[in-house]
């Protein structure tokens, strides 16, 4: 009997060692993630209910006010309504397009294949101030490219002011996101696509069934779990990147017809000093961006079952 307890309790005593090993393992990465992301997030929700320039120390209590605003401003909606926009866009035509390209790279057996893939993946590591630099160049309405291709070929209708008129602003902006990010998401299908046999497909040439048929009812299925992550990393990226992009590209300004969350964000806090209500427009794109991630989980989990 005092053997069995001994033993117990130095299987017990071990455990605890055990668990106290991985909590001193954890611990430094825990304290980082506190510090770096649930204190700033907290702090976010926090300053959303102060009148509060950014600079100054007083601060006014204003209760839910700042929202109460935001929901009667016109211009957070039009930001808010060409989000969407992009969002829509940009995650549809990248998508189509990366699940075309690596089909097409993975089941023609190309020689250049490896070519093709680096040059479709080369736009990912630009810069996004390179990127926004050389489409702003390419949209000049008088010294760019398009404009000056369109003239080439009789389409002087076609011309634009590509990045001046409220009609094309935000389809020149999703095209240089859409070359962006498609050379990334083609890579990542790719690598889902090799995984699968090839006795599937041989299987179904036997049966005579076509690339169109064998895409929808084998690599679409067979690849759903990477489509689901790279549906919230669209959503994540689009968000992000389309502040960066516009910034670059636009002047938000002057009509804001390419006005996005982010940027309306930016420029109340450090362009009106109105940094209360500038954290209540962060705290409404976190909710959001929370809202479509809970969205699409569900509706790509149905999918799955």
């Amino acid at each position: 009997m005092k053997t069995l307890n001994r033993t117990i309790k130095g299987q017990t005593k071990g455990e605890w060692r055990r668990r106290g090993f991985l909590a001193y393992c954890i611990l430094p990465s825990l304290i980082l993630y506190l510090t770096f992301m649930i204190y700033p997030t907290l702090n976010v929700f926090g300053n959303s209910l102060f009148h509060w320039s950014g600079l100054s120390p007083n601060k006014r209590f204003a209760g839910l006010e700042n929202f109460a605003n935001l929901m009667n401003d016109r211009v957070f909606w039009l930001a808010f309504r060409n989000t969407i926009f992009l969002m829509s866009v940009v995650t549809v035509i990248t998508m189509a397009l990366s699940l075309f390209l690596a089909f097409f790279l993975t089941k023609t057996r190309l020689k250049e294949r490896n070519v093709y893939r680096t040059l479709f993946f080369f736009p990912n590591v630009l810069s996004f101030v390179v990127i926004g630099t050389l489409f702003k160049n390419i949209y000049a309405p008088s010294t760019g490219i398009l404009n000056n291709l369109l003239k080439l070929f009789g389409l002087d209708s076609w011309c634009h002011a590509w990045l001046g008129e409220s009609g094309t602003v935000l389809w020149a902006i999703a095209a240089a996101m859409i070359w962006q990010a498609f050379g990334y998401y083609m890579v990542m299908y790719i690598a889902g696509m090799d995984s699968i046999p090839r006795d599937v497909y041989e299987a179904a040439d036997i049966a005579g069934a076509s690339k169109f048929r064998q895409f929808f009812a084998i690599t679409v299925p067979l690849t759903w779990e990477i489509i689901r992550v790279t549906l919230v990393f669209f959503i994540a990226s689009t968000l992000s990147t389309s502040f960066l992009v516009v910034s670059v590209m636009t002047n938000t300004s002057q009509n804001y017809s390419s006005e996005v969350l982010l940027s309306y964000m930016y420029r109340q806090a450090f362009t009106n000093a109105n940094f209360g209500y500038s954290m209540a427009v962060a705290v409404f794109i976190f909710l959001f961006s929370l809202f479509l991630a809970i969205v699409v989980n569900i509706l790509t989990g149905k999918k799955e079952n």
